[in-house]
């Protein structure tokens, strides 16, 4: 019972980890100390899929299912057992990755306007 309820958790952090991944950029718009910490997230998140890192959470995952006498995950990954073919096609991963990309960067262009904006405002008064 203790192994399901550590995959469970290793899954929700895993969604929480990419949610925030996608828009957590939009969060700094209203909490700007949180910009570093999305920046990091960012960076490990395109180094996963660009270097191969090893996710941690994966891990996790896979020791809870291996230790309660269930299967891995696929060698493809989180993303590929959850996510590919789930959520969207197989076919549109390329698609996916540059949307995710265009919603981060479109973030941290907002939260950079927003920022210059209070700064001239700041300034002037």
């Amino acid at each position: 019972m203790i192994y399901r309820v550590v995959e469970v958790l290793a899954v929700a952090l895993h969604f929480a980890f990419i949610g925030y991944l996608v828009f957590g950029g939009f969060l700094a718009w209203r909490w700007p100390r949180t910009l570093p910490l999305h920046v990091i997230t960012v960076v490990w998140g395109v180094g996963s899929v660009l270097v191969g890192y090893e996710c941690p959470l994966t891990w996790l995952e896979n020791w809870a299912r291996l230790s309660g006498g269930r299967s891995a995950l696929p060698s493809t990954g989180f993303i590929a057992h959850y996510l590919e073919g789930v959520v969207y096609p197989v076919e549109a991963v390329n698609l996916v990755r540059l949307l995710v990309i265009a919603v981060v960067v479109g973030s941290w262009v907002g939260y950079a306007r927003r920022s210059r904006r209070t700064r001239l405002v700041d300034a002037s008064t």
